[in-house]
């Protein structure tokens, strides 16, 4: 793909102009404090333009930072960019053709700077801008100056902060003087020029992925109660409550969105994974459509409406990647299987945003580790492999900072977890086997090698990992860890070598090894030594099993499923033991990151009985659906995480071991 090469400034307000960038990028245990800086800014851009007749091809090269939304004559067009670091700052291309006309036009944008450190962008950096060129039939004719006008968006009034500093709930005041600042004809005679910001330092780049789409959803029920009315859209979805409200002026809506109800058949707003979805409408006296700038996870929705207020057009914009289903599942006849199906694919059609995100309200992360599982279901459903490459290069960039890269990419929160990078390796060698791309392969070895030598040297001793400073998350939640018997909180130094954490270690070793193999290259470490150590700490031959760590004889669920699930058992009867010992337990005491490789070794290995009673098990994702789950849950149950969200991307991977595919391809080697 080109790069444009802009003609435009990046613009912003009085505000920001003069602010130099500053450094968010530190790591996890490393006390850094922040000064506060400005929050939650909404900030506008308008400017008209004249055009002698309508253009035969159009398009406008934008960005903005932290995002924006476009409008070309009163039309909404495009939101963006992806999240990103700014040395590799994304830019959208739209095409804009059919928005454009002969005569006057105009150009809007609604820009917002979070200014919090969180997992869902760069932010809290003092960056804030605003960058475009328009293009018609090939000649640039506007591109972002101090001609552009701005203002502050007026009628967003921060009432709280969501979920994990992830977004802001705000009322909104649909009398504020800015409203409706995106139509032609609004008046914009009182507003300033841009300024241009004095300090930049961005490297621009096509945004590698796609941007997202949106359905509009209706209501399957509305219920008036006296001064209230309930509206249920069916399932969990992501995006915007849309409605028309006409009432006296200031007089307030009260809208409570949720992923349930509770008991009373009330919308549960304060909801389970600790996001309070409570905000105002505040009526100007006409008929109000409030513009909410960000998304929100949820169902159902209650109104609390003043007296003689009406309502109406009540329905939800959910917004999402672009999804088209491209394989079949197997199993068809079951029911079970094809209930498990639908929650699963619904959730990677209506959950991945521009990124995978673990779960759109708590967090809006990126996460690595949950994102290697669910960024490789959705290329194998789809058949489009632009996330896959969307979460290995983006880690690639954490390089900049840290050459062991982070937890959550593309934003301010430096959080490290030891496992995965590792799993990423796995995703790696994963996305070859399917693509038969050597050339990304090639590109992907190179940084799997840089990352495992970084491991070897920051925490390998005696063969062994240890020592850890980044997080070993081993199973989460923590009651699923089967009594772990090493001391692995977060943000403490983990000094014991375990089980776990050396089981992804050696077979990340292995799987570049077999990378090496497949691009004719030397092998990257002779594995025979490692494994000898590795089963000397862990491995228990009168028993069969595998020990959580060297202090002890304890044997977890988890340390096991791991070395089973890797294919680390050491000769068929220890696997088989091990089998053994998961499935009469009950394979519902697995969880988010030990489930996927147990089941990926029953798939590679044709044990497709026992992966049918594990996929089926009542307490896993049957228990989910019987809970009333239109979306896969973050734990098998509401309650068996004090935090649950109730719509997270990672057990939609079942979709996977459903999916009518060669699973032994993709697994290869596993």
């Amino acid at each position: 793909m080109d790069t444009h090469i802009f003609t435009g400034r990046w613009i912003t307000n009085r505000t920001f102009a003069a602010k130099q960038p500053r450094n968010v990028f530190h790591r996890q245990l490393e006390p850094v404090s922040l000064p506060d800086g400005d929050r939650d800014c909404h900030i506008l851009f308008r400017k008209k333009f004249t055009l002698p007749e309508k253009p035969e091809e159009a398009k406008i090269y934008i960005t903005a930072d932290d995002s924006y939304r476009l409008y070309i004559n009163g039309t909404f067009a495009a939101e963006g960019p992806t999240a990103s670091y700014p040395w590799v700052y994304g830019y959208n291309t739209v095409d804009i053709t059919g928005l454009l006309r002969a005569g006057e036009n105009t150009v809007a944008v609604h820009t917002l700077y979070y200014g919090l450190v969180n997992r869902v962008c760069v932010s809290a950096d003092e960056r804030q801008g605003l960058l475009l060129d328009i293009e018609c039939d090939g000649k640039t004719v506007v591109s972002s100056g101090e001609d552009f006008l701005t203002a502050v968006h007026r009628a967003y009034i921060p009432v709280g902060i969501i979920g994990y500093d992830t977004q802001f709930a705000e009322n909104y005041d649909a009398s504020a003087d800015t409203v409706g600042f995106q139509r032609p004809d609004y008046d914009d005679s009182g507003w300033e020029n841009a300024r241009l910001r004095e300090h930049t330092d961005y490297t621009l780049v096509p945004q590698a992925t796609k941007q997202v789409v949106y359905e509009r959803i209706p209501p399957v029920s509305v219920e008036s109660r006296g001064d209230r009315l309930f509206i249920d859209f069916g399932a969990t979805r992501v995006g915007y409550l849309n409605l028309t409200v006409c009432g006296k002026h200031g007089d307030r809506l009260v809208i409570k969105c949720g992923q349930e109800t509770d008991a009373d058949g009330n919308v549960r707003y304060e909801m389970r994974c600790n996001c309070r979805y409570e905000e105002e409408l505040i009526l100007s006296g006409g008929n109000d459509t409030p513009d909410w700038y960000d998304f929100k996870s949820f169902r159902y929705a209650e109104l609390v409406i003043p007296e003689g207020c009406t309502v109406k057009d009540i329905s939800l914009t959910a917004r999402h990647y672009p999804f088209a289903l491209a394989v079949s599942p197997r199993c068809a006849d079951s029911s079970d299987i094809m209930r498990i199906w639908k929650l699963c694919t619904d959730s990677v059609r209506y959950g991945v945003q521009e990124v995978i995100q673990d779960c759109m309200d708590r967090e809006k992360g990126f996460y690595v580790g949950d994102g290697c599982y669910t960024a490789l279901t959705q290329m194998i459903l789809t058949g489009d492999d632009s996330m896959v490459r969307c979460l290995i290069d983006s880690s690639r960039q954490t390089t900049h900072f840290l050459d062991t890269t982070v937890t959550c990419l593309n934003c301010s929160m430096m959080q490290e977890i030891a496992e995965y990078p590792l799993i990423m390796i796995y995703l790696m060698h994963w996305h070859y086997n399917m693509t038969g791309d050597s050339a990304y392969l090639r590109k992907n070895f190179d940084f799997a090698v840089s990352l495992l030598d970084c491991y070897r040297r920051d925490y390998e001793r005696g063969g062994l990992l240890r020592d850890l400073d980044k997080w070993c998350v081993v199973e989460w939640p923590e009651n699923f860890q089967d009594g772990y018997d090493v001391e692995i909180k977060e943000g403490k130094v983990c000094t014991e070598p375990h089980c776990v954490i050396n089981a992804y270690y050696l077979r990340a070793v292995m799987t570049v090894n077999r990378m090496a193999e497949i691009l004719g290259q030397p092998e990257y470490r002779d594995t025979d030594g490692m494994k000898k150590t590795f089963y000397g700490a862990f491995y228990d031959p009168e028993r069969r099993l595998f020990t959580d760590s060297l202090k002890s004889l304890h044997s977890s669920y988890v340390s096991n499923a791991f070395c089973f699930g890797l294919g680390l058992a050491p000769d068929a009867g220890a696997e088989e033991s091990i089998l053994g010992m998961l499935e009469s337990r009950g394979f519902e005491n697995l969880h988010l990151f030990s489930t996927f490789p147990v089941m990926m070794r029953l798939a590679v290995t044709g044990r497709e009985a026992v992966l049918k009673r594990l996929l089926t098990n009542p307490g896993m994702w049957l228990r989910m659906l019987d809970e009333g789950a239109t979306t896969t849950f973050e734990a098998w149950g509401k309650d068996l995480k004090w935090n649950t969200s109730l719509f997270h991307l990672t057990f939609s991977y079942a979709a996977l071991f459903i999916a009518d595919i060669d699973r032994r391809k993709l697994f290869d080697m596993f």
